[in-house]
């Protein structure tokens, strides 16, 4: 991927605080947007999650590692998609962001 469309990408990039849990998340393209609109499935709006902040082992395993974990894209969409009280905030965010913009 070029340097230029890095540079796009984290543009359209904001945080996303749900309890004491930070989610880094990319507004959605347009072009994104539609194809979310028609496969109204979870891991295309998860999708639009790029990372996290402070989440540990622990937050997403019953007695797992409490230090930071680095971001993990298919571990973020298994644990959100368990958890609608996290789910719920970080989708509207990202809806959010597509529609300020």
């Amino acid at each position: 991927m070029s340097a230029l469309v890095e540079k796009i990408r984290r543009a359209r990039e904001q945080r996303v605080t749900v309890g004491k849990h930070t989610f880094i998340i990319r507004r959605p393209t347009d072009l994104e947007m539609l194809r979310i609109g028609h496969s109204r499935r979870p891991e295309d709006i998860l999708a639009h999650v790029v990372g996290w902040d402070g989440v540990t082992e622990g937050d997403l395993i019953n007695g797992g590692d409490p230090h930071p974990l680095p971001f993990d894209a298919d571990a973020c969409t298994e644990w959100l998609t368990d958890r609608m009280d996290l789910f719920g905030p970080v989708s509207e965010a990202i809806f959010k962001a597509f529609a300020d913009h």
